[in-house]
């Protein structure tokens, strides 16, 4: 697979559009199953962390008001993940704070995302539950560290999102397992995954 970067946020909320922000993101980048690279770090957004927030993630208000202005971070984090194919879990979630952040520094996405929790759903359908810890306990993952904090969850991400390229090459024989596939399969109801991957393998053949 080409190289693509799995990115995770902590935030103060749900929604960026009712005013929560980011308070850490990483990005970690993966070729080929394994992590070449990665960058973390919290970021001062200038607003205080809800409590409830600080207990699920550790991250206090004093921490972030140590930290690097956002707007700094999020010109290293885009400066670092480029122009390559977007990964996260839960991809809606952390697809709206990039692209809000990002329009605070005049920057805006130009790639897609695709998202390991979709995936999951279509792939892992026996799993008890598709969120990230659960599935990486299902699928017996290394645990990267505290979950909700950005650098572990992202790293945890990456290494569901290999388990299921590998479970895609092991079902249905294939030698690449592309970006652009798992979008195609993200949107395909569950019922028509063979379908899409049939599809797919066609359209390969077709191409040669």
């Amino acid at each position: 697979m080409e190289l693509v970067a799995v990115i995770d946020f902590e935030t103060t909320g749900l929604s960026p559009a009712q005013g929560d922000r980011a308070t850490e993101i990483a990005a970690v980048l993966l070729r080929d199953g394994k992590v070449v690279d990665h960058y973390q770090s919290l970021m001062n957004c200038g607003v205080a962390i809800p409590s409830y927030i600080e207990e699920l993630t550790g991250i206090s208000t004093a921490m972030v008001r140590q930290a690097p202005p956002a707007a700094e971070v999020m010109r290293q984090v885009a400066d670092f993940v480029g122009s390559h194919p977007l990964v996260a879990h839960n991809a809606s979630f952390d697809c709206k704070f990039w692209d809000a952040e990002l329009a605070r520094i005049d920057r805006r996405r130009h790639q897609e995302f695709a998202c390991s929790m979709l995936l999951a759903r279509r792939l892992l359908p026996q799993a008890p539950s598709h969120k990230l810890g659960v599935l990486v306990d299902f699928a017996r993952l290394p645990v990267a560290g505290r979950a909700h904090r950005a650098l572990a969850d992202a790293q945890m991400a990456a290494s569901l999102l290999s388990y299921l390229e590998d479970e895609l090459r092991r079902r249905y024989k294939l030698r690449e397992v592309s970006h652009e596939l798992l979008r195609k399969i993200q949107k395909a109801p569950r019922s028509q995954l063979d379908q899409c991957l049939e599809r797919h393998q066609r359209g390969g053949l077709a191409a040669r």
